[in-house]
């Protein structure tokens, strides 16, 4: 009875006759064939060929864009108490530079870390499907390392723009994998996890690292990852880019130098979690070898989305609604808020960005009624609609104390799907409506080549003469055709 039992109590691997490491080989897969690997080699392996026409063209815009909202970004409190709590709490280190600082310079960590925050402290940067700011996260560690490299060792133009890609193209591929990432957030900042990780890959292809230690720096990151929901629109949310950018570049230095991470970040491993740990959904998916088939990159798929004014994605579809409304206050006479009875947005629901009556730049950048409102009486939202005077506005402080809000079931909280709709009752009854099913910026509707300089434009020259405005102009738009990317870096400097 005793041998029976203890019989049955033998794994199966014994019972078969077989060797416990030759079951662990059937049970997990060779080294080589993870999803985890796949993304090593991808980043390893990638070439400059592989970057069509229109992969090239849309990102040098997200480079110039980028840069532009860095360079205003830098003129905001928020840039400036993280950059003097660098310059405090560090030893100097005068390596990489710092926007809209000419004469400043950090370590390449921190001044990833501060022109990160620069990027989305006006929370004015790119931003993607599913819900993302990945310009930010990747293009400001790719720009530190290029200023740590040596003046005769500059990567060209052409591998900068593959490294920023790479980056960029994780940041969609992981988060495609995952229903819950198409909605707006609710748990977690995505920039905070999948921005690292892109950040990661871009420095670790950068500093030329092997198939395995890219995977590592992407496993590293995943342990610097994350930040919550509850510090948007607050002074803390641009941290969350400048983190995503710093900690990626951390991740891709360590990895350099030999730490290594879980080799299965990216894999599912039961009642382990990796990835999925940030989505629960989330099912692994390989990358497919660029040496193969070539590689088609989602930018190709997906243009990006480009903000006309410096506020939450959500805000764009309101606004432009409200401002065809406006259009028609002024043809019927004066637009005045003592016309207006009642204000009605349909929007979905997302309870971040629900935000009454905002009491803070930040909050205000994040609010419905509050962009709605501006646009209704201005007839746009610009950078000047969340200064302290524009916020004050007694004829505005009326609206938003007028504005209801429902939340249509056909309209979810996904910025490829929503709709921003306003219906105005004016004092004598008479209803005014207008409705954006895709504003101008979106994916869908991107910005012409003019608008987008014409943003850069007003953006840089808030803190560069006109002259290196436009030269950055020129050099953004000839980067792929440049032998190294030097004269980037000496505009910025």
């Amino acid at each position: 009875m005793m041998s029976t039992l203890k019989n049955t109590m033998r794994p199966v691997w014994a019972v078969r006759g077989l060797h416990r490491s030759a079951v662990e080989a059937l049970e997990r897969p060779a080294p080589e064939d993870t999803v985890t690997a796949s993304y090593g080699r991808f980043i390893s392996k990638v070439k400059p060929q592989h970057l069509s026409p229109v992969v090239l063209h849309r990102s040098k815009r997200m480079v110039l864009d980028s840069i532009g909202v860095g360079l205003i970004g830098s003129t905001t409190d928020v840039f400036q108490l993280v950059l003097q709590h660098c310059q405090h709490m560090y030893a100097p280190d005068p390596i990489s530079s710092v926007y809209g600082r000419g004469g400043t310079r950090l370590s390449p960590t921190l001044a990833a870390f501060v022109n990160g925050v620069a990027t989305h402290s006006m929370d004015f940067d790119d931003t993607w499907h599913p819900a993302t700011h990945p310009s930010g996260a990747v293009l400001p560690a790719v720009l530190a390392l290029s200023d740590m490299m040596p003046v005769n060792s500059k990567p060209s133009g052409l591998d900068f723009l593959l490294a920023f890609n790479i980056g960029i193209e994780i940041q969609g591929r992981l988060m495609r994998f995952s229903d819950e990432a198409h909605n707006i957030p609710k748990r977690f900042h995505p920039p905070t996890v999948v921005g690292t990780m892109g950040s990661a890959a871009a420095c670790a292809r950068f500093l030329s690292l092997d198939d395995s230690q890219c995977g590592h720096a992407l496993a590293i990151a995943a342990s610097l990852s994350g930040a919550p929901m509850a510090n948007a629109a607050t002074q803390s949310k641009p941290l969350h880019i400048g983190n995503a950018s710093r900690l990626g570049l951390e991740a891709a230095l360590l990895a350099s130098q030999g730490l290594e991470a879980s080799p299965l970040i990216l894999d599912a491993v039961a009642g382990v979690a990796g990835f999925s740990a940030f989505y629960e959904d989330y099912v692994p998916q390989r990358i497919a070898s660029p040496e193969a088939d070539g590689h088609v990159f989602l930018l190709e798929e997906q243009d990006m989305g480009f903000k006309r004014f410096p506020a939450h994605l959500g805000m764009h579809w309101v606004a432009d609604a409200a401002a065809s409304v406006h259009n028609l206050l002024v043809r019927v006479g004066t637009v005045s808020q003592a016309k207006v009875q009642e204000i009605l947005l349909r929007v979905p629901k997302s309870k971040y960005i629900n935000r009454p009556f905002p009491e803070s730049e930040h909050e205000a950048r994040h609010s419905f009624q509050f962009n709605a409102c501006s646009a209704l009486l201005d007839g746009e939202v610009a950078v000047q609609s969340f200064s302290p005077a524009a916020m004050r506005r007694p004829d505005l402080l009326a609206l938003l104390s007028r504005v209801h809000i429902e939340h249509p079931k056909d309209n979810p909280a996904n910025f490829n799907s929503m709709y921003g709709e306003i219906q105005v009752t004016l004092v004598g009854g008479e209803v005014l409506r207008g409705r954006c099913n895709t504003f101008y910026g979106h994916w869908r509707n991107p910005l012409t080549n003019d608008s987008l300089r014409k943003k850069f434009r007003s953006n840089a020259g808030a803190v560069l003469p006109s002259e290196k405005v436009e030269a950055l102009i020129d050099v953004v738009e000839e980067m792929d055709k440049r032998e190294d990317c030097s004269a980037l870096l000496s505009h910025l400097h």
